[in-house]
Formats: structure tokens, sequence, C-alpha cells
């Protein structure tokens, strides 16, 4: 620093800071030798806290607005030292300006797939990204765990140790909250906010708070999710006989309107394609309704599983032929209360007809004795 920038600092009273950065959390203002003039004015905007530091000590936390930094408006930096000479003289202090806005848009996901136990598939893993907010909620407790003496502390800094966190508390939240996976979708902002509240405390000793935590996708490893592919094809395609129809119709639409563009092999494909379609009408009944072949049977259901709940524990699954064991061996009763996918919170097992059959079969209680 030149002889011209110290003297024009010397008579600088005016301390403040614009961010146009919109990443920085933390930012020290400079002076020469940390000098601060008594009487200079501090202004601290919406958004921003300032931080004074005096002699490696916090003395006070400034919120928005105009101060002279004198006695009478800073009592607890008066009480840290004895000001002898007037407080005429410039004391050496530092004043941090603190980012108390939100910063957004940030993100984070799982680097290795999440195990867990889904009642229909059984176990699996999953992945999942999001994006979250973070603010500063304690400007001096952020500074004295975190900032410490970095002059310009960013969000860059951080981060990574807040994705850390959001991974662990995920992980542990969606593997103990026992609903399926392809139900995941319909519950990610309840989710969201429960990962948010769990990650509150640890983010408290920090002196930072997250308003918002978002999963925008839940997603399954590529084979799994190419086999949910095939059964919802198979499902959608329903009559194969149809579509074989269907699509021959069109294949032979293509080729007329392009009798010039394979030469004969345009002409042979509509020919074999009009035998063909000739053969089929010949198979029509005698109104010209053509005969529909048998369809397949379709794929078997599958089967469920149950959950029972016990002395405030959850046990399973169990499928209904376990359960029929369950009920002769005296370990299941009707008022035992079972859950499965789907199902509308726990109920007994009397009052779900699948599991009611299964106590039927015992006999009744025996008739009294008439004997006197």
């Amino acid at each position: 620093m030149g002889i011209l920038d110290f003297l024009i600092g010397e008579f600088i009273d005016v301390i403040h800071w614009v961010d146009d950065t919109r990443d920085t959390m933390v930012w020290r203002f400079e002076r020469e030798e940390h000098e601060i003039k008594y009487g200079a004015k501090l202004t601290v905007r919406e958004g921003q806290a300032a931080v004074f530091v005096h002699e490696g000590q916090i003395a006070d936390v400034f919120t928005p607005g105009l101060y002279m930094l004198e006695t009478n408006n800073m009592p607890i930096l008066t009480t840290l030292n004895h000001w002898d000479h007037g407080f005429q003289s410039p004391f050496k202090s530092e004043i941090y300006y603190v980012n108390t806005t939100r910063f957004n848009d940030l993100k984070w996901g799982t680097k290795n797939p999440i195990i867990l136990r889904d009642p229909e598939f059984g176990p699996v893993r999953i992945r999942s990204y999001g994006t979250y907010t973070i603010r500063v909620s304690d400007p001096a407790k952020f500074l004295t765990e975190i900032v410490g003496t970095d002059g310009e502390f960013t969000m860059d800094e951080i981060s990574y140790q807040i994705r850390n966190i959001i991974v662990q508390e995920f992980s542990r939240v969606i593997a103990s909250s026992g609903i399926p996976v392809l139900d995941m979708a319909a519950n990610t902002a309840d989710l969201g906010k429960l990962v948010a509240a769990e990650i509150s405390g640890t983010l408290e000793n920090y002196g930072l708070s997250m308003p918002e935590l978002y999963i925008e996708n839940i997603s399954l490893p590529a084979s799994v999710e190419e086999a949910l592919d095939k059964r919802s094809s198979m499902g959608l395609a329903g009559d194969l006989g149809k579509f074989t129809q269907y699509s021959a119709a069109e294949a032979m639409t293509a080729a007329a309107r392009n009798p010039s563009g394979g030469g004969g092999m345009g002409a042979g494909l509509g020919m074999g394609m009009g035998i063909a379609m000739a053969g089929q009408m010949a198979q029509a009944g005698p109104w010209g309704a053509q005969q529909q072949p048998a369809s397949p049977p379709p794929p078997p259901p599958v089967e469920k599983v149950w959950h029972i709940a016990e002395d405030g524990e959850t046990k399973g699954p169990f499928s209904r032929a376990a359960l029929g064991r369950m009920v002769g061996a005296g370990s299941l009763s009707r008022e035992t209360y079972v859950w499965t996918a789907g199902q509308d919170g726990w109920q007994k097992a009397e009052d779900i007809s699948e599991l009611a059959q299964l106590f039927t079969v015992l006999p009744p209680p025996p008739p009294a004795s008439d004997k006197v």
C-alpha cells in the first residue's frame, strides 16, 4: 500500500460492505493495522450482520442499521477494556460482515447407492439427488465454529461438509421409513421436510439453518428399471394378435407410398402381406367377423406380503401361507395388527377379508357339557 492510500485510509470513517459475488458468506473489513477510528460510521444493510472482534474476542453483533462506534452504543465493548485516553485515538479491532441471506440452489446427491429393504421387491439399491438452501442463523457462532480468522469465506468451503450431512441423514431416514420404492415419488415433499428437520440439530451447532431441502429424483438401478419397463410394456401391449395386424398394415402402407424406392422388393412385400391378410379374412366367420385367436393367460398375480406389529416392533414380511401356519401355532390372533403395501395404516387381522379366512378353518369352541 502506498503512502497516499494509507493517508486516505486514515481519514475514512465509513465502514460498509456491498457484495456482488452471491457466494461470499463472511468478509472482513480491511484497514491498515486494523485501526478503527472512534466515532466511525458502521453501515449494516438488510441481509447482513456485522461481528465486532476486539483483541481476539467477539465484542458485539450489529444487526441492520447505521451505527456510530462510540461508547453509548457499544456497551459490551466498553467492558472489555478501559479507555483512559478519552476514546479519541484509533483502536485496533476487526469487523466481519456476515451474509445472512439464503444461499439457494445448492446441489446434493448420493455418490454410492443406498441399500434398503422394500416390501415388494426385497433388497434394492436406490440413488437420489436434489437441492437445498442454507443461511447463517447465528453469526457469532458461525464465525467462532467455522470461519475463524478467514478474511473471505465462501459457500464452497462448507458445501461439501453439508452435503455429507444430508446424505447421511437421508440414508437413515429413507431406510427406516418403510415406504415402498414405487410410492417414494409421491412422498418426496414429506421426506425432504423430515430430512431437513433431522439435519437442523447438527447445523445449529455451526450457527446455520436449512430452510428448505428438495428431493428431485429417487432412482433404481438400470437393470431394475428395465425390468419394470418390460412389465409395463406387457400390460400396454394388450392383444398381441391385434398389435401384429396393426404393424403389418402400417408396413404395407409405407411400402405403397414408395413403390419405386425399393424396386421389386416393395411389390413383393405388398403382395406377401396381401396374401397373409387374405388368409386371415378367409378365417372370418359367416358375418365377416374375424375369429380372434385365444388370448394368452394373464401373468400370475403378485403375492402380497404382510408385516406384523408386536410389542412396538415390526416383524416380517410374511406370506399368507406363513400367516396361516402362525394361526395354527397360536402365534397370530384375530387382534394382531398387520400391514401390507397399499394399505391405509395398521389394521387387525380379523378386519381384513384375505386374512379373516385363516381363522374360520379352526373348529369353534366345544359346547358346554350337559352333565351335572
